[in-house]
């Protein structure tokens, strides 16, 4: 009964259930058939992997979730904190499974305590800090290669979550509770992060941007080692961005909010390379690997929303370039995550693509780093030799297609792929409190159900083609593509678009 609660509050058709072919059959006859009802149950199997795989109670899941079949799991089965666990959180909160995210708070609320002997010990710094892996006994240290143990934004990354659970469910008891880490993380680049020479902006150092190396000039020896990566400034822009937000709506100033209005226009510009692409360091060095499966520098495209066709839209088409220059090709982690690129891009059909390519059937333990992708006959993702974030990456980049709320309005069907032309979704959720219901036929929006979950003001824009927009069966003004609906905590409206 508990399992049937959640899974049921979300539904997902996009064409009658193939009930009789086998699940790996079906695997195998997607590459052909291009069924949308197996995007559909791929997309609901993420769903069953998290309500299964955790509770609210439990540690957060691991880079194989509950699943292993041996003692000595892959990578210790630990946390990698620059990018995997995170992404095993993704479909959380809009797949209106919001309970579920409280394991991964409650986990990086415990990594505090860890993370100011870390600060203090490594750096001299104040606040908390943790690097790139965890584990159960919360380790917060830099360690193995500095290609990837360097990074230090890996707990400045787990506070984009305790601010998106707050962003889907506006409750200020929890925002109040999870402030002083928030507050604490900010304060641990307030007093690390020093002045880079050239420009004089505020930097992290030593760091590195997960996992790729560049050259320096005149030089074959690749460097992992920077100061101020791309990524890391974009999620340190975020953190302070988030914690001054937060300290507004529960009316706190202090220093830590006063020392980041000084500082946060300090930190260096997001820069597009003269070849048009965003740049993944301080410097347009050349890559040791130009298609490495990490982009990590799109982070402000995707989960951070610094980076949109509608409000950036030049770095929005470096995103696009940097896409392009790396290739649809990758570990499975790395094509769900390319998904969630190309939806936040709007292009539905490329990100159908690379959810085509997550899709590619994968079989025994031939499946290695460099190529790494696709999907074993059980619907596992076949990141060598099985990594589940690929699974949970995919559940939310189909999401993602289907309703984005990151620009402080909802938009529906933002890239829907021209394969899924008709069909309905059911219990969505949106930033600011709505769950939401919507369907389609000839790939245009017909109705949607906006149930508010808090009260307040949605705003939905209306795609292009629609001229009139009813609410409850009353017709209501287009404000320059947008419609505006002040609710109450448990209202309903049903929207018939025209």
């Amino acid at each position: 009964d508990l399992y049937q609660e959640k899974f049921n509050r979300v539904e997902l058709y996009l064409g009658e259930q193939d009930n009789i072919t086998s699940t790996n059959q079906r695997l195998i006859n997607f590459q052909e058939n291009d069924d949308p009802a197996f995007a559909a149950l791929y997309f609901q199997f993420g769903r069953y992997l998290m309500i299964s795989g955790t509770n609210e109670k439990s540690m957060p899941l691991n880079l194989q979730g509950l699943w292993s079949n041996q003692l000595q799991t892959p990578w210790n089965g630990d946390y990698h904190l620059n990018i995997n666990l995170q992404m095993n959180y993704w479909p959380a909160e809009v797949c209106n499974l919001s309970e579920l995210h409280r394991p991964l708070i409650d986990f990086t609320r415990a990594l505090v305590p860890s993370g100011e002997k870390t600060a203090k010990t490594f750096y001299n710094a104040d606040g908390w800090v943790a690097h790139m892996m965890s584990n159960p006994w919360y380790y917060t240290a830099p360690g193995e290669h500095a290609s990837w143990g360097a990074t230090n934004t890996g707990g400045a990354w787990l506070c984009e979550h305790i601010w998106e659970h707050y962003s889907f469910n506006r409750d200020e008891e929890y925002l109040r509770s999870v402030y002083p880490i928030l507050a604490g993380a900010a304060e641990f680049f307030l007093t690390s992060m020093i002045r880079e020479p050239k420009n004089g902006w505020l930097v992290t150092a030593p760091s590195s941007s997960p996992e790729n190396a560049f050259y320096l000039p005149d030089s074959e020896e690749p460097v992992f080692v920077c100061m101020g990566p791309t990524m890391d400034v974009q999620i340190i822009k975020e953190l302070f961005t988030n914690t001054l937000k937060a300290s507004e709506i529960l009316e706190i100033e202090d220093f830590v909010t006063k020392r980041i209005r000084e500082v946060i226009d300090q930190l260096p510009p997001m820069q597009i390379s003269s070849n048009g692409y965003l740049q993944e360091w301080l410097e347009d060095y050349r890559e040791q690997d130009p298609k490495h499966r990490h982009v990590s520098h799109l982070y402000g495209l995707y989960p951070s929303d610094q980076i949109s066709p509608e409000v950036t839209p030049d770095l929005a088409e470096a995103a696009r370039k940097t896409l392009n220059r790396r290739g649809d090709e990758g570990t499975g982690w790395s094509r769900a995550w390319k998904i969630n690129f190309w939806a936040r891009l709007h292009d539905g059909d490329r990100a159908y693509k690379l959810l085509k390519s997550l899709l590619e059937p994968a079989y025994g333990d031939g499946v290695n780093m460099r190529s790494g992708g696709g999907t074993y006959p059980n619907l596992f993702c076949a990141h060598p030799p099985f990594q589940i974030d690929g699974n949970f990456g995919g559940t939310s980049g189909i999401a993602e297609m289907l309703i984005q709320s990151h620009n402080g309005y909802i938009n529906l069907l933002p890239a829907l792929p021209g394969k899924w032309s008709d069909g309905s979704f059911k219990g969505l959720r949106a930033r600011g409190g709505a769950e939401i219901d919507a369907k389609w036929e000839n790939s245009r929006l017909t109705e949607a159900i906006i149930k508010a979950e808090v009260s307040n003001s949605f705003k939905i824009k209306t795609p292009d083609y629609v001229t009139s927009v009813t609410a409850n069966g009353k017709k209501i003004s287009i404000d320059n593509s947008y419609i505006t609906l002040n609710m109450n905590s448990g209202e309903k409206i049903e929207l018939k678009f025209k």
